[in-house]
């Protein structure tokens, strides 16, 4: 069944206030319309700090995810790889710069609001993604939400990138363990909270939470959705970005191969 925005920020305010009940989104997709992480390959790419290797080793890491041959932990590590020796401070300055230039015209209206409402009820609502923190974090400054659950560079004692990602990788059944997690952490009822995704990969924490509601789900979360009755969330009105043909097929890979042929 299908859910209208209107019709959802009307049940949150029916619902019980306070930091009991969550409100956990996922990033790319979701909040935003298409792949947060295209605008940081296409800005490496227009000032010639990606190498052709770093664009080529991507590529070919994101077809082999693609099919199946590359598990998101490794495509992740891939990418991260690239940027080692690079500062964090720099990095956050340019998740700044790129969101303000590229990302803020791709926030979906409708689940702003729907952010906004969980806010009012008092609800702890959580950014949780399986993005970097140069990606995520200034999307939940911006939405005023204070707490971010999502992918860290590891970082060496100057705060310089090592090539790696701290681990576990949030994604899949890890993103719902750190929920779960986080949950217990901080006295938040899962089966009194609200979960919203667009991807096949969050049917777990989807199947966790008292309050699934997919938005714009991909085709096997949709299948699941329909199994189960969940609502689903039809949002629209976001920047043009041509960006989520590229989440859907790979991530990091196809955002660094799509921004080498288009600049």
């Amino acid at each position: 069944m299908t859910a209208s925005p209107r019709d959802l920020i009307a049940e949150i305010g029916r619902s019980e206030t306070g930091a009991r009940i969550g409100a956990f989104f996922d990033l790319d997709g979701t909040l935003v319309s298409g792949f947060t992480a295209t605008a940081h390959a296409g800005d490496r790419i227009r000032r010639r700090q990606a190498r052709a290797g770093e664009v080529l080793g991507v590529v070919e890491a994101a077809v082999r995810y693609r099919l199946g041959r590359m598990q998101f932990e490794r495509l992740l590590m891939r990418a991260a790889g690239y940027l080692r020796g690079e500062s964090i401070t720099e990095l956050d300055d340019v998740g700044e710069r790129l969101f303000a230039d590229h990302i803020t015209s791709r926030v979906y209206p409708h689940m702003q609001e729907v952010v906004a409402a969980h806010q009012q009820q008092g609800h702890t609502v959580v950014l949780s993604s399986s993005a970097l923190t140069i990606h995520a974090e200034p999307v939940a400054r911006y939405l005023g939400i204070p707490q971010v659950l999502c992918n860290r560079f590891e970082l060496d004692e100057r705060g310089v990138l090592t090539g790696a990602v701290v681990k576990p990788v949030v994604w899949g059944p890890e993103k719902a363990a750190t929920v779960q997690r986080f949950c217990a952490n901080n006295g938040v009822d899962l089966a009194e909270s609200f979960f919203y995704a667009d991807g096949d990969e969050d049917a777990a924490l989807m199947s966790m939470v008292g309050r699934p509601r997919p938005v714009n789900p991909r085709p096997g979360l949709a299948a699941l959705a329909a199994e189960r009755g969940w609502p689903v969330l039809r949002v629209t009105g976001a920047g043009r970005t041509g960006g989520r043909s590229l989440r859907r097929a790979a991530g990091f890979g196809v955002a660094v191969l799509r921004a080498f042929t288009t600049h």
